[in-house]
């Protein structure tokens, strides 16, 4: 398996490597997460596992970085594990329309975030397994380590610092909510794991791995079951409509396959019954996503026609 993936897809990250070299207009880091702000734009990196666990990548692939709002997807699936569709009472299922940290749908939805992915939902997500475990951050982090094989996976303690000292209009989220009573962490105890959950640091390597279980079809890499067949469908189905942000059309339309970007510059993807996928480059467009990284992804499925259109 290893070595037909290697006559196929290594040439194909090698040529996709190539191309992003010359790619201009590559946008920005996000500033307004001063630990993020002097990380390089033009920095790159793209793994591809496939489904046993065996990865290659190019440029930067196995350099750590912050993983932010992809681990979303991880915290979602570790909830889902354990309530359910119970969960889907406390967060929606739709794309949102709106910047990832608004605030203006929550009022007149009576509290009730659109999706996971926006940081609202991520918010009410990370509370109740926080609720069901007495440490979500925690439980997440082994849950990578696991998964990734990578034991020295951990927090950034700089970078979780820095989000929660500028971290104001997530904590007005999480205030607006619990007034609905859909949070019930204290908040400044919800924020602190939020906060922790995305400053774990990874590489384009580790989060492909660790995200192959959705390419499995809910099946782990040591063969046991987290999610039925069923959740990891809603888990992509969601990621595909959801999970870059208001701008998930245009990123099913140029990519065509379920994802989850973070504004550390990460995108993580899935093809299912086949591979995964984790790019990682630090400038972003407007809406929060890597400018490298969707070209990148584009390109590959542009190439290699694995897509689930």
């Amino acid at each position: 398996m290893a070595q037909s993936f290697q006559q196929s897809f290594l040439p194909v990250l090698e040529r996709i490597g190539e191309e992003i070299e010359g790619l201009a207009g590559r946008g920005r880091p996000a500033d307004y997460i001063p630990a993020l702000a002097a990380v390089d734009p033009n920095r790159f990196g793209m793994a591809v596992a496939e489904l046993d666990g065996t990865v290659y990548g190019v440029g930067e692939w196995q350099q750590p970085f912050s993983t932010q709002s992809v681990t979303k997807v991880f915290t979602l699936a570790l909830d889902l594990a354990r309530e359910g569709d119970s969960l889907w009472e406390h967060v929606g299922r739709e794309p949102s329309g709106n910047p990832f940290n608004s605030l203006v749908q929550l009022e007149y939805e009576h509290g009730i975030p659109r999706n996971p992915f926006i940081n609202a939902g991520a918010l009410v997500v990370t509370d109740r397994l926080h609720r069901l475990t007495g440490d979500a951050s925690g439980n997440l982090l082994d849950f990578l380590r696991t998964e990734s094989g990578n034991q020295d996976l951990d927090f950034n303690r700089d970078v979780a610092a820095s989000e929660t000292a500028h971290g104001d209009r997530n904590a007005a989220l999480a205030h607006f909510m619990a007034s609905y009573g859909n949070i019930t962490t204290p908040v400044p105890t919800l924020l602190r794991e939020y906060f922790r959950q995305c400053a774990i640091e990874a590489s384009c390597a580790d989060l492909a791995v660790a995200t192959g279980f959705l390419a499995r079809h809910g099946i782990r890499a040591d063969g046991t079951r987290l999610l039925t067949r069923s959740q990891a469908k809603q888990v992509n189905a969601v990621m595909m409509t959801c999970g870059t942000y208001d701008a998930a059309g245009d990123f099913a339309y140029r990519v065509g396959l379920p994802g989850k970007s973070g504004v550390g510059g990460a995108i993580i993807a899935v093809v299912p019954g086949r591979c995964t996928l984790c790019v990682w480059s630090p400038g972003l467009d407007d809406r929060g996503n890597s400018v490298a990284g969707v070209a990148a992804l584009d390109r590959f499925t542009t190439i290699t026609g694995l897509s689930v259109f």
